[in-house]
């Protein structure tokens, strides 16, 4: 599981996983909400990233405000590790949780496994119209 939480004083998190790890990794993030002690103003949080051409791009996710908008389900929103998460705007405290996965790429099988193979399939008896 993943829980972290952006503040005036803590502004960002970044989530990475080692270089070295052989494995594929998903983020999903579920929830961003504001909890106790947030102001009623704007707070944008942004998630920040790497494009196709490794260039820095910031998205905002999340525009909460306590009167209208407390929380926001993101329905697993899923990122590719590095990700940063940002508090663009206002003070929060603006709370997100969400899970992280780790699929091994030896446990992984792209390759369609069929139970049956050719000689093993049944052969069904051809369809005979029905007598009168």
């Amino acid at each position: 599981l993943l829980g972290c939480e952006l503040t005036a004083s803590t502004k960002s998190y970044t989530f990475q996983v080692d270089e070295e790890d052989d494995s594929d990794h998903i983020l999903a993030l579920s929830v961003v909400c504001l909890t106790d002690g947030a102001k009623d103003e704007c707070n944008v949080v942004e998630v920040v990233g790497r494009n196709h051409e490794n260039k820095e791009i910031a998205v905002p996710v999340a525009n909460l405000k306590l009167s209208c908008q407390p929380l926001l389900s993101l329905d697993n929103f899923k990122l590719q590790p590095p990700v940063t998460f940002r508090l663009a705007a206002g003070s929060g405290p603006v709370h997100l949780a969400g899970w992280h996965k780790i699929m091994h790429r030896e446990d992984a099988s792209f390759e369609e496994d069929d139970d049956l193979s050719e000689e093993d399939e049944e052969e069904l008896p051809p369809i005979m119209p029905a007598k009168k």
